[in-house]
């Protein structure tokens, strides 16, 4: 039989209750928020409405190919949490009007705007894909392959890191570190080698941006390779940059590279001191290693500082998993996460025969910036 429990409370406690739950309500309406976002991107219902002017439920379904019950009870839902705005709210309903500002604009469908977070809804779509091989993962301490988390999270994390890579990793990051991007105009070209580079933004950002450079991409994940590829296509690259799902770790590749990252992808492997020994021996006796990460704090505390809400929240439902997939079956895993710290990577790196870690004066919110030395 089961025993019902009863708190007797201070004044004080039940103030903080009564703030807890109104805390989780407004994460109950953030997560409508983020599944109806999702909705709205994958239809192409965000791209289609107008900006100036403003279209009916009956007209955005047309254009969209959808249905306009579905559509119309979208448009009222999204007005009533303050992402649309309605035109003529008195009308009938299939009258009614609806229009997306260009202040929302920007941020919904602007893939070019450091604004543009709408893939975190893709992200958060795709991190709660495989939730009930996640819980088994809890329970025998297994992990979850990346490929159970699907396109959407392929392609949000993609695109939430585009604007970064095209723009800031060309333009802030490289010139703050002056050998290298000196080393990246001259001849003989440059060769850059891009550790995990995902669809590939990292790769195009610097060909782009340094066309003399010759870069190879290398990513394990097959889907990601392709991604890259057509990503490169699209902006018009033919032969700057190559990616392979190939073992970065091929002797052959030995010392033949002048300048070897990983951005935002060594706290995802389970053998991060074996990446770094990779990309030691890519970079030889004169390349420059470099590596970005999550800006988290140097130590655990209970309020994290202020992106670590956010990494946590990654690295329970993806980060951790995913790195511990390759761990399992008598193998080994560092079981990182996305919190990786500083002493974290620092002794990763001295694992790996690196001398030193340099922590680079780049300021980033949610990247921190590395150099390792031979």
């Amino acid at each position: 039989m089961s025993q019902q429990l009863t708190y007797t409370l201070t004044e004080e406690q039940t103030a903080q209750r009564d703030a807890f739950v109104e805390r989780i309500l407004a994460a109950a309406g953030g997560a409508f928020d983020i599944f109806t976002l999702y909705i709205g991107h994958r239809l192409g219902l965000y791209q289609a409405l107008p900006t100036a002017g403003s279209m009916t439920s009956v007209q955005l379904a047309a254009q969209t190919n959808t249905h306009e019950r579905y559509v119309r009870e979208w448009l009222e839902q999204q007005t009533v949490v303050g992402i649309l705005e309605v035109e003529n709210p008195e009308a009938a309903p299939t009258s009614r009007r609806f229009r997306l500002s260009p202040t929302h604009a920007e941020v919904l469908t602007d893939i070019n705007s450091p604004n543009y977070v709408l893939p975190l809804a893709l992200m958060i779509a795709g991190a709660v894909r495989p939730i009930e091989q996640l819980l088994q993962a809890f329970q025998n301490g297994n992990g979850v392959p990346y490929s159970e988390y699907g396109t959407d999270f392929l392609e949000g994390q993609a695109a939430i890191n585009r604007v970064t890579f095209l723009q800031d990793l060309p333009h802030e990051w490289l010139p703050a570190i002056p050998d290298v991007h000196a080393r990246l105009q001259a001849n003989p070209p440059a060769r850059v080698a891009d550790i995990g580079m995902g669809a590939g933004w990292s790769s195009i950002g610097i060909a782009q941006n340094y066309p003399r450079a010759i870069i190879d991409g290398f990513d394990p994940d097959a889907p990601s390779v392709e991604l890259a590829r057509q990503n490169a296509r699209e902006a018009g690259l033919n032969g700057e940059v190559n990616f392979h799902v190939r073992d970065a770790g091929d002797p052959t590749l030995a010392g033949q590279y002048d300048l070897v990252m990983a951005l935002e992808c060594i706290h995802d492997v389970s053998d991060p001191v074996g990446i770094l020994r990779q990309m030691r021996q890519l970079a030889g006796e004169q390349g420059a290693v470099i590596i970005a990460d999550e800006r988290v704090g140097d130590t655990f505390t209970p309020t994290g500082n202020d992106v670590e809400w956010m990494m946590y929240g990654w690295s329970v439902l993806h980060c951790l998993p995913v790195g511990l997939d390759d761990g399992h079956n008598g193998g080994h895993s560092a079981a990182t996460g996305t919190v990786m710290r500083t002493d974290t990577l620092r002794r990763y790196a001295e694992d790996a025969g690196f001398r030193e870690l340099e922590v680079l004066p780049i300021d980033n919110f949610f990247f921190r910036v590395y150099r390792l030395h031979q």
